[in-house]
């Protein structure tokens, strides 16, 4: 068996919670192994990406705001914490934060979801401000509808056909298209690359 396999552990934990996301990681550690990279792609409140069900400006509460920064933000904060003490000892690391390119091109009424994004984008940026004097390189990986996720399952199919009219290269990205950005930004390749958004939804969103 290759040895990658055998350092492949699953850990469960609120990450909402910073003692949580402590013990989480002390529990890898103790397993022998530096952490050199989070990838920060929790979600909260079970989100489905169906416009048609999400609440309009006269609905909002302020419970599907906060919902949606704890899962983002809170959970982010949390992470990033827990982890710096281990990347400042390395003098690497690397922190990929997963967007969205509805900051960019708000066409559904995702307000909280968005939100929530938006303030993760803050986060990335002013956090590679700070800690790219340790070599720890904080980066956005930004996404457009996704086919097909968990999140996206339940959007209608005449919104991926409009997406894929619209899109420069006339089709859907994949969730593992979203993923070989992330592994590059994962890896000593990305050393010049920190607080960036990339997007990665076919040319949909250009900036």
């Amino acid at each position: 068996m290759d040895d990658g396999w055998k350092r492949i552990w699953l850990e469960q934990g609120d990450i909402t919670d910073p003692e949580a996301v402590k013990s989480i990681f002390e529990r890898m550690r103790m397993r022998g192994y530096p952490i050199t990279t989070i990838v920060n792609n929790a979600m909260a409140g079970k989100f489905k990406f169906n416009g048609d069900a999400r609440p309009k400006v006269e609905d909002l509460e302020w419970g599907h705001m906060d919902t949606q920064l704890q899962g983002f933000l809170r959970g982010t904060l949390n992470t990033t914490k827990s982890a710096l003490s281990g990347f400042k000892q390395q003098g690497f690391g690397r922190i990929i934060n997963i967007g969205t390119n509805l900051l960019a091109n708000p066409v559904v009424p995702y307000h909280d979801y968005v939100a929530g994004k938006g303030s993760l984008l803050a986060f990335t940026r002013t956090s590679a401000a700070e800690l790219g004097q340790y070599n720890v390189n904080v980066n956005m990986v930004s996404g457009g509808l996704l086919h097909i996720t968990r999140a996206s399952e339940s959007t209608p199919e005449e919104v991926f056909s409009l997406i894929r009219n619209v899109t420069p290269l006339k089709r859907v990205i994949t969730p593992e298209e979203v993923a070989d950005v992330v592994l590059f930004l994962a890896s000593p390749q990305s050393r010049a690359v920190t607080g960036q958004d990339i997007h990665v939804d076919g040319g949909l969103v250009m900036h």
